[in-house]
């Protein structure tokens, strides 16, 4: 009854007040084994909940209880106390130290080569949660030993599991370029290349996502990821009915796009440039963000790749995000990239004067409503 009544935020300080936590603590001990699930299910969604509530489930000394379970009980049990180390650990790097702490990863590590895939899910859910908050605690999670089993989970057959385990390591990568390392060193890349043209649009947010964490640090790590032969399958994503899905990929090209000339360049001769043009003229809003920055670091590196992006006809569709988008940072973003265009010599200023673009970024230098950080971009353009 607990259980079911904590899937409804209404009924949360009800049970709180009740002081549900302290009277479901001793069930995770019960003799029956279903009692002792739907009691985990229970103080998990509770601490799902807020952060209160986690850091109740850590005060009332539950997590030693869980770890324990962790490590005995049948798969039932093992999915429901990794969903409690989940729901208390995303809250707050202190509240996710707190799982560390107790010993926690060692067995979430354990359960990753569970033979139930639900299990395997539950744990590589928790190990994600646990390292998206910081490096510290991202390295915890390496140092317990759960890349490689994460690279395993991707290639199993679940797509549930495969969506998560990307995610884990996308989470490990984002902090540091030691970690996402790591994940390299798995032989993770070669694993998520190869499902970007999966047809699950969840996974394929995740996959781009992971891969996007691991080139943004370097170029030497931007350059592994290309190895992988993600060009040109990577440019059918900016096709993708869903938005992420776009989003994540422009994500991925601009990440690569920012290190250096060589790479834009191999951007440039895969059509990477008409792509992202044509898919900023497919969507609308933040999905456009990455594929505006991208088009503008391009046209950073050099001459010849400023005219690359003017030949493709990117001037007209960031002219276009500069005077649709209703949000200070995208128009900015847009008369960063125009100003990176137009920088070069005056040919490649007057490709940018030609689309009636100055009178637009004038109106909006002299708009009271624009934040000083559109002011200065567009400052910077003339």
């Amino acid at each position: 009854m607990v259980a079911e009544l904590a899937t409804r935020p209404q009924n949360i300080e009800t049970l709180q007040n009740a002081g549900v936590m302290s009277l479901l603590r001793p069930l995770l001990l019960d003799v029956v084994p279903t009692i002792q699930q739907t009691a985990a299910l229970a103080l998990g969604r509770l601490a799902n909940y807020n952060d209160d509530l986690a850091e109740a489930v850590v005060k009332g000394d539950i997590l030693p209880q869980l770890v324990y379970s962790l490590a005995e009980q049948n798969r039932f049990y093992k999915k429901a106390a990794a969903f409690v180390l989940r729901a208390v650990g995303k809250h707050s790097p202190q509240l996710a130290q707190a799982i560390v702490d107790c010993g926690a990863l060692d067995t979430l590590v354990i359960c990753l080569e569970d033979f139930d895939p639900g299990v395997k899910e539950a744990a590589a859910w928790a190990l994600g949660y646990i390292a998206r908050h910081n490096a510290e605690l991202s390295q915890a999670v390496v140092d317990a030993g759960a890349v490689p089993l994460l690279v395993l989970c991707i290639q199993e057959p679940e797509i549930a599991l495969k969506r998560i385990a990307a995610s884990a390591l996308s989470d490990i990568s984002k902090h540091s370029p030691e970690l996402a390392q790591t994940v390299v060193d798995a032989g993770a890349i070669a694993h998520l290349a190869q499902m970007i043209l999966n047809p699950d649009a969840k996974l394929k947010r995740q996959v781009l996502s992971a891969l996007s964490q691991v080139a943004k640090h370097s170029v030497d790590l931007a350059e592994m990821v290309v190895e992988a032969e993600i060009f040109p399958v990577v440019l059918t994503c900016l096709k993708d009915k869903d938005e992420y899905v776009k989003k994540n990929a422009s994500t991925l090209i601009r990440e690569i796009a920012k290190h250096t000339p060589e790479l834009s360049q191999l951007i440039v001769n895969a059509g990477g440039v008409a792509a992202v043009i044509d898919c900023l003229g497919s969507c609308k809003g933040n999905i456009r963000l990455p594929g505006i920055m991208m088009l503008g670091y391009v046209a950073a590196h050099s001459e010849n790749l400023a005219m690359a992006v003017i030949i493709s006809k990117g001037v007209p569709q960031l002219s276009v995000c500069l005077s649709e988008e209703p949000e200070d940072h995208i128009k900015a973003a847009a008369a960063w990239a125009l100003g990176q265009i137009g920088r070069h010599t005056p040919e490649h200023a007057r490709a940018v004067a030609v689309t009636n673009t100055l009178p637009v970024l004038l109106s909006l230098y002299m708009s009271a409503e624009s934040s000083e950080d559109l002011q200065v971009k567009l400052l910077s353009d003339h």
